[in-house]
C-alpha cells in the first residue's frame, strides 16, 4: 500500500535525504520517494503504518512535521 504525506521543514537536499532516511528506517516501509517542492513523501509500505510512528521518525532528524494528505 502506498500512502502521501505533506513534509513541512525542508530546505535543502540534506533535508530531503534526512527525511527519506528516517521513512525507510521504519520496520514495514519498503520504498519512500520525497520531494522539497511541493514538501511530499510518498511511503510504500507492507502494512498499514500509523501516521505518529513516521512523524516520530522524522522527528529525530530535524525540526519536520509529516502530516497524511486528505
Amino acid at each position: 500500500m502506498t500512502h502521501k504525506y505533506s513534509v513541512k521543514g525542508m530546505s535543502c537536499s540534506g533535508c530531503v535525504a534526512n527525511v527519506r532516511k528516517a521513512l525507510e528506517a521504519v520496520p514495514g516501509v519498503t520504498q519512500v520517494v520525497v520531494q522539497q517542492q511541493p514538501g511530499e513523501a510518498t511511503v510504500t509500505m507492507e502494512r498499514h503504518i500509523d501516521t505518529t510512528l513516521l512523524q516520530q521518525a522524522v522527528q529525530q532528524y530535524g525540526k519536520y512535521e509529516l502530516s497524511e494528505l486528505h
